[in-house]
C-alpha cells in the first residue's frame, strides 16, 4: 500500500528497502513481500529485485504477488489503471515475463500491456526449483485462485475487509486450487493470523485451520495489531506450538 485515504495514517516503509536489510541480518527465515501489486510495479525491474533478494539472502525468497488492493488507495489515487479486469491482465502478463526472464534464456515478449525485446537475464536463482511464486486473492472471488494454481502457493484473504477469512473458505480455496492442478503436491497453502503465544490456546485456535490442509500460519505483526513492545513481546514468544 502506497497511501492511507482514511484514518489512522500509519508510518510505514518500503517493504522491498527492508527486505533488503533483513536478508542482510538473517540466517534461516524466508521472506518476501506478501503480497506486491504486480500491476503496479514494472514486471522486469520485479523480477531483478526479486533476484537481487534471492542471493543477498542466499536463496530464502518467496515472492507473493497479486492484483493490488484497495484501488482507489493503490492505483487511482496516482493516476493508474483502477479496473480488476486490467488489472489482472497485467498480472497474469507480468507474471509470464517474470518467469520467463527467470529462465536464464533468451526471452522475448509481445502482448496487449508489455512488450521486451529479446534478453537474457542473470543470474539465476539460488533455489533448485527457482524461487517460488505465491499468489494471493480475495474470496469469494474465484479467478485469484484460478491463477494461483498456476504456481506454486495461494495466499487468501477475504475481500471485504475488515471481515477475516474463516476455515471453511480456506476449504473452498483448496478445492478450486485441487481442481485446476489435480493434486496439491509441492503446492504451498498460507493463511495470516493472530496467535498469542500461549501454547494451549494457540491449538485450540489453530487446529481447524490445519485441518484445512494449509502449509503455512503467518503470524500478523504489524502497527493496526498494537504498539511495538507488544509486537517485540509476541516475536520473543516464537511460533505457535500447533504439536
Amino acid at each position: 500500500m502506497l497511501v492511507f485515504k482514511d484514518e489512522p495514517v500509519l508510518a510505514f516503509l518500503d517493504p522491498w528497502v527492508a527486505l533488503a536489510a533483513i536478508a542482510c541480518r538473517t540466517k534461516k527465515i524466508h521472506l518476501g513481500p506478501l503480497i506486491t501489486p504486480l500491476p503496479r510495479r514494472r514486471p522486469w525491474k520485479v523480477a531483478r529485485e526479486a533476484m537481487t533478494l534471492d542471493h543477498l539472502s542466499k536463496g530464502r525468497l518467496v515472492l507473493g504477488v497479486g492484483i493490488g488492493a484497495p484501488p482507489d488507495m493503490e492505483f487511482a489515487a496516482f493516476g493508474e489503471p483502477e479496473s480488476a479486469k486490467i488489472r489482472a491482465e497485467m498480472l497474469d502478463e507480468g507474471l509470464q515475463i517474470i518467469k520467463g526472464l527467470w529462465s536464464g534464456e533468451p526471452y522475448s515478449h509481445e502482448g496487449q500491456h508489455y512488450n521486451l525485446n529479446t534478453m537474457t537475464f542473470l543470474p539465476k536463482s539460488l533455489q533448485e526449483n527457482g524461487i517460488p511464486i505465491w499468489v494471493g486473492g480475495g474470496w469469494p472471488h474465484k479467478a485469484p485462485f484460478r491463477r494461483a494454481a498456476k504456481y506454486d502457493g495461494v495466499a487468501p484473504v477475504h475481500s471485504n475487509w475488515p471481515e477475516t477469512l474463516n476455515p471453511s473458505n480456506v476449504v473452498d480455496v483448496v478445492k478450486i486450487v485441487k481442481n485446476e492442478r489435480g493434486s496439491l503436491d509441492n503446492f504451498d497453502i498460507v493463511v495470516a493470523g493472530e496467535t498469542t503465544g500461549n501454547s494451549a490456546k494457540d491449538r485450540v485456535k489453530l487446529k481447524p485451520w490445519l485441518e484445512t490442509g494449509i502449509t503455512w500460519w503467518l503470524e500478523d505483526i504489524h502497527g493496526m495489531r498494537a504498539e511495538m513492545p507488544d509486537l517485540r513481546e509476541r516475536i520473543r514468544a516464537g511460533p505457535p506450538d500447533a504439536e
